[in-house]
């Protein structure tokens, strides 16, 4: 896969689009600084000095269900780039829909934005922020946020933006490449092994429901499934709180 390192841009996911047209394959772009950082919903997204700033770009037609499973790939390839970085399996673990927790705090998330051309998905961005560094400061994120936590900190680990993209861009091809040849079912297996909160009491908020539940597993396309005393709960698309 290609790289591009920059010095500064506004959002990598921003720059994929403008990258988008003269792009061949699989492309990452890498970030030193981003000035308009963002995450899920259009929230900000803050980026102290140091911290991991990429976006991989897939130049693919997909299925949107396709395009959705790739969070999933990215979550494993998160986790198996901290374990290659640190050396450490114990304090990972991954959260539905995106992130990646340390030691029960956030450490990194995912973001996933479709490319389109006219009506048709192009591609796909695949947006990483990870705390190398530097944790962002308490009042950067929202009061019912899990706590932001840094790899540095946490696990004495110091690694540059562009260590850990050597770790985390074989890591994502590696698990890309299982899921290319086997399907998703594997990937939901290790995601799954590596999930928290599972079989415990989670709390998932759409824009207009909230529904709490025993978090009871992924189902085969990879939406969360709720065990409520109504019922299950099968939800695509949520914020998810412990």
């Amino acid at each position: 896969m290609a790289r591009r390192v920059l010095p500064e841009t506004d959002s990598t996911n921003d720059e994929a689009v403008r990258q988008f047209p003269g792009l061949t394959g699989p492309t990452w772009i890498l970030a030193l600084h981003q000035s308009a950082a963002r995450g899920r919903r259009g929230r900000p997204w803050a980026n102290p000095a140091g911290n991991f700033a990429a976006t991989l770009v897939l130049p693919r037609r997909m299925p949107a269900v396709l395009a959705a499973q790739h969070s999933f790939v990215a979550a494993l390839a998160l986790f198996d780039a901290f374990v290659a970085t640190t050396g450490r399996v114990a304090p990972f673990a991954l959260k539905w829909p995106n992130d990646v927790l340390l030691n029960g705090g956030k450490v990194a998330g995912i973001l996933l934005e479709s490319i389109r051309q006219g009506n048709e998905l192009a591609g796909l961005s695949i947006g990483f922020g990870v705390n190398l560094a530097a944790a962002p400061a308490v009042d950067e994120i929202a009061g019912d946020a899990l706590r932001p936590v840094a790899l540095a900190s946490e696990t004495g680990a110091v690694v540059s933006p562009e260590e850990f993209l050597d770790f985390l861009a074989p890591a994502f091809a590696r698990n890309a490449a299982q899921m290319e040849q086997y399907g998703f079912a594997p990937i939901r297996e290790a995601w799954l092994a590596r999930a928290a909160r599972l079989g415990q009491t989670i709390t998932a908020r759409t824009g207009t429901n909230t529904v709490s539940g025993i978090f009871e597993t992924v189902d085969e396309t990879g939406q969360l499934i709720l065990k409520t005393p109504k019922g299950r709960h099968v939800i695509a698309a949520a914020d998810v709180f412990f």
